[in-house]
């Protein structure tokens, strides 16, 4: 059986003093543009993801789902996001990437993440253009996340799901990928600790504050993008 899900601030939560980015380099110029990125994943580097499991919090079944990275390609590459409904079940209020379970109908974990983005936020999947995958990452909430990654054609019409998605929203993509703006956290719940990364971005003095097996997945993406 699962456990309640503990119920916190995690801004409230202090970073940890140690320095995640000393001795890391920002993803280079080169590979933060949408030629780069294709060469990147068409001849892939020797690398490892940092993070591919969070400690659970129950023995809930695992649930295979998929999430798009949506890289746009404008001047300066962003990655779209959305913020979830906050009466969801899961991760209610979070900041995500589309996507969501696959379904019996998906043939894949690719069409999985392109229905759920044209779903949850109306981007056709003819606009996008997929690269490749991320290795799987598992959640807390026993998810098993396959991560696609996809370039976007600027000039799309978003219509959010209001079922699902209260706002949708772009990051620059080199702000996401230079270390010096990842955060580290750990919390004890319940006797075990668990850590995670965060991302927060300032936007018109508003912070998104991008955490949890988002941030992770993110992480992981750096890792790939500095192999």
């Amino acid at each position: 059986m699962s456990r309640p899900l503990p119920l916190f601030d995690p801004r409230a939560v202090p970073a940890l003093p140690e320095l995640v980015a000393e001795g890391l380099l920002p993803a280079h110029p080169e590979r933060l543009t949408a030629n780069g990125l294709r060469h990147l994943f068409a001849d892939p580097p020797n690398w490892a993801p940092e993070l591919l499991r969070e400690k659970r919090y129950g023995e809930r079944e695992p649930v295979r789902a998929a999430v798009l990275l949506p890289v746009v390609m404008r001047e300066r590459l962003t990655l779209l996001l959305t913020q979830r409904s906050a009466h969801l079940a899961t991760h209610a209020g979070q900041i995500a990437l589309p996507g969501g379970k696959l379904d019996a109908t998906d043939a894949n974990a690719v069409a999985a993440a392109l229905r759920e983005t044209h779903e949850e936020i109306g981007i056709e999947p003819e606009r996008i253009e997929v690269l490749g995958s991320l290795p799987d990452y598992t959640t807390g909430t026993a998810f098993v996340i396959t991560p696609v990654v996809g370039l976007v054609v600027p000039g799309f019409k978003l219509r959010p799901n209001p079922g699902e998605v209260d706002e949708v929203f772009e990051v620059p993509l080199d702000f996401l990928m230079d270390p010096v703006n990842h955060r580290r956290h750990a919390w004890d719940w319940e006797g075990t600790v668990r850590e995670w990364y965060s991302m927060p971005y300032q936007e018109a003095g508003q912070e998104r504050f991008i955490w949890g097996a988002t941030a992770g997945m993110l992480r992981n993406f750096y890792r790939f993008l500095t192999a």
